[in-house]
């Protein structure tokens, strides 16, 4: 099960995201082109509630994305659990504070990816698996 959109639902002047991999105490975070269809890792967010968001905000404000990238766990047999509703929460604050655009993107096997990758920060290299998997399923 891929909550990634289809290709037809991202419009094409959607060039630019900001990705998050949404965590209770971490949330990892990159940016990523359409036209590159790669994601770099930015500092990973250490900060929860309000604080969390207002590090969002200046995050946006540096990167001025045209849109916005969730990833949403689930079990590996798709079954949703109680960090899936957390982060679907996550996605809908973004929407109706930041006023962008949200895509939810299944990342299950995401953290597992980037330990198995060596990463320094699991949670920034897994919201760029995030990102390059959502940037791969564009047209």
């Amino acid at each position: 099960m891929s909550d990634a959109p289809a290709a037809a639902a991202v419009p094409a002047h959607l060039q630019s995201f900001l990705a998050f991999d949404f965590g209770l105490k971490r949330t990892g975070v990159a940016v990523g082109t359409r036209l590159l269809r790669t994601a770099t890792p930015q500092g990973t967010i250490r900060a929860e509630g309000d604080a969390r968001l207002t590090q969002v905000a200046a995050r946006i404000a540096e990167w001025q994305p045209d849109a916005l990238v969730v990833g949403v766990p689930f079990h590996p047999d798709g079954a949703a659990h109680e960090n899936t509703a957390r982060a679907r929460r996550f996605a809908r604050q973004l929407r109706g504070r930041f006023g962008l655009q949200v895509f939810e993107v299944d990342e299950r096997y995401s953290t597992t990816e980037a330990l198995a990758g060596g990463a320094q920060d699991a949670d920034a290299a897994s919201a760029c698996i995030i990102l390059e998997q959502f940037l791969r399923s564009l047209a």
